[in-house]
């Protein structure tokens, strides 16, 4: 049976619409996530046939496989991929692609952080509104937790 759907899935041409079934085999997450996530993001729209049936389009797919990699990979939470969302007009910015479950920076998005300290090589700058205080503080924090990450690392030794 599984032999099956792969083999039809293989038919598919790239443009064809994906059942939930497929897009969830195909990008690793349960249906009922996928159904959560609809839920959650209203740019998520799948076609809805006879009874209900999802059916997605290849763009859909590829937003799902960018949120996916935005909660999964980069540890975001749902309110902060809506946020995310929301700041891009509705769809994962373009400066971050899903290629499978690896993320790659595709291009460097046009950012304005506020911030004297130059973006790292290779890394997606995104502009969430803060103020360079905020991004000082933010960083002062994320320095504190990595030192007591590391001082609660040596005591578990």
């Amino acid at each position: 049976m599984v032999r099956d759907s792969i083999k039809r899935r293989i038919r598919k041409s790239a443009s064809a619409y994906r059942t939930i079934s497929e897009v969830s085999e195909e990008i690793d997450v349960p249906a009922h996530v996928l159904r959560f996530w609809e839920s959650k993001f209203p740019s998520l729209e799948p076609m809805k046939r006879g009874g209900g049936r999802r059916y997605y389009k290849p763009e859909d797919v590829e937003a799902l496989r960018r949120i996916r990699a935005l909660l999964y990979r980069d540890g975001f939470t749902i309110r902060g991929v809506q946020q995310l969302l929301k700041s891009h007009g509705g769809k994962p910015p373009s400066g971050v692609a899903a290629a499978g479950d690896k993320v790659e920076v595709v291009e460097a998005p046009a950012v304005s952080l506020k911030s004297d300290i130059p973006p790292e090589v290779g890394q997606p700058q995104l502009d969430f509104g803060l103020s360079s205080r905020q991004i000082d503080r933010l960083k002062s924090v994320l320095l504190e937790l990595k030192s007591m990450r590391s001082d609660l690392i040596k005591e578990l030794r």
